[in-house]
């Protein structure tokens, strides 16, 4: 298997999605992640989702989706003793990750500076909203908040239908991988230089770079984005959306080669022959009428007929699909995108994803189902060094 993180440990401080997703990237390639959470309740997201028996051991959706191949100890970072707790542990570790807002994990004692002493190679990644530094840094934020800032909300949806909120937290997911790659590229400088590496994700940043094009372009000649509906980015009259007799079909013929084969396969070799779209320059000036007779064709046939057609000349071609019949597709099951858990107790899979990329012909998925809160949480302490008698003392104290 793929584990190019093997023997590297992780202190993984983060809560609810960003930051776990970061974690589970790196746990799925081999990092041993000791994800620390508050004692007797954990993570937020151990509650809630759409399986009660699971949230009633707080094992909730939500924290099951990127808890694979992680521990959980549980430790109070308010109190002296969970901290120096911590504090044993992060010298042990050659990556920390933390999603508090700025400055919270300074107030705590685990600010970078400590944790380099602790730590000498130690790769620190922050993941914040805004980022440590700027004006808006102290601030806290979710998914939609960053959408609606970011500008994104502001070009979606149909012209004039008002901002629209893309339909799941992906600036979050995207702000998980951007954080594995800060880290991963962390601890590549560590080897190289034999010092620590401070990185600082921000989802704000981090949803913008999302949009580089769009940002390049306002800032060097002024224009301003708009809402678009269902229009390629490439405004190309023979790309976007073309209702068909059942559905709609997302279609990319974008350059010359690919629009005379898709004219071919479609039926209308005349288009190719009429002096009003025999250039891409043409088409533009003529896009209301071409726009009409292409929408005349797929009209006649179904949407999955006419992305076979399509797929069979190499035009860029796609129905519309729902999530329910897109991960029921048999690309889905090829790739390995998907892989299921078993959680004793209950009677059903588990659904978790697998790393996003496929190495060696191969996916990795995950191969520990998530610990329970606290489960991992004597086994860790004990290889520090505390014997049973400690570690029932802190336990009685309410520190771990």
């Amino acid at each position: 298997m793929f584990q190019p993180l093997k023997g590297l440990r992780v202190v993984d401080l983060s809560q609810v999605l960003a930051g776990p997703y970061a974690t589970y990237l790196l746990a799925l390639m081999g990092a041993e992640v000791m994800k620390i959470e508050k004692p007797g309740e954990g993570d937020w997201t151990r509650v809630g989702g759409g399986v009660p028996e699971l949230a009633e051991r707080k094992l909730g959706l939500g924290y099951l989706v990127q808890g694979g191949n992680k521990k959980s100890v549980t430790l109070d970072l308010k109190s002296p003793e969970g901290l120096e707790v911590a504090k044993k542990l992060i010298a042990t570790a050659d990556i920390f990750i933390e999603n508090f807002k700025p400055g919270v994990a300074e107030r705590l004692g685990l600010g970078f500076e400590v944790v380099k002493a602790l730590a000498p190679k130690i790769v620190y990644c922050s993941i914040s909203a805004f980022g440590q530094n700027g004006p808006f840094s102290g601030r806290p934020a979710y998914d939609h908040v960053i959408q609606g800032m970011c500008g994104i909300m502001m070009t979606t949806g149909q012209p004039g239908s008002g901002p629209n909120k893309v339909g799941s937290p992906y600036v979050d997911y995207a702000t998980g991988m951007n954080a594995a790659l800060a880290v991963v590229s962390g601890v590549l400088e560590t080897q190289r230089t034999g010092e620590a590496v401070q990185v600082d994700v921000s989802m704000l940043d981090t949803s913008l770079m999302l949009m580089a094009s769009l940002m390049s372009t306002h800032l060097t000649t002024g224009w301003i984005p708009q809402q678009s509906g269902n229009e390629a980015w490439s405004q190309s009259p023979s790309s976007g959306a073309f209702e068909t007799a059942d559905g709609v079909l997302m279609l990319a013929a974008n350059n010359e080669p690919q629009f005379q084969r898709m004219c071919h396969a479609i039926g209308a070799p005349d288009i190719l022959q009429d002096p009003r779209w025999g250039t891409p320059g043409d088409r533009s000036q003529n896009a209301a009428e071409l726009r009409e007779k292409l929408n005349a064709i797929f009209l006649t046939r179904p949407a999955a007929e006419w992305e076979t057609i399509l797929a069979d000349v190499t035009v860029p071609a796609g129905r519309i699909r729902g999530l329910e019949e897109i991960l029921h597709e048999d690309q889905i099951a090829a790739r390995g995108l998907m892989s299921t858990l078993n959680i004793e107790g209950i009677d059903h899979p588990v659904h978790v994803p697998s790393l996003s990329f496929v190495a060696n012909g191969k996916a990795t998925t995950a191969t520990r189902v998530p610990s329970e809160l606290g489960a991992d949480t004597d086994a860790v302490l004990g290889a520090l060094g505390y014997d049973d008698g400690a570690i029932e003392s802190l336990r009685n104290a309410g520190k771990i």
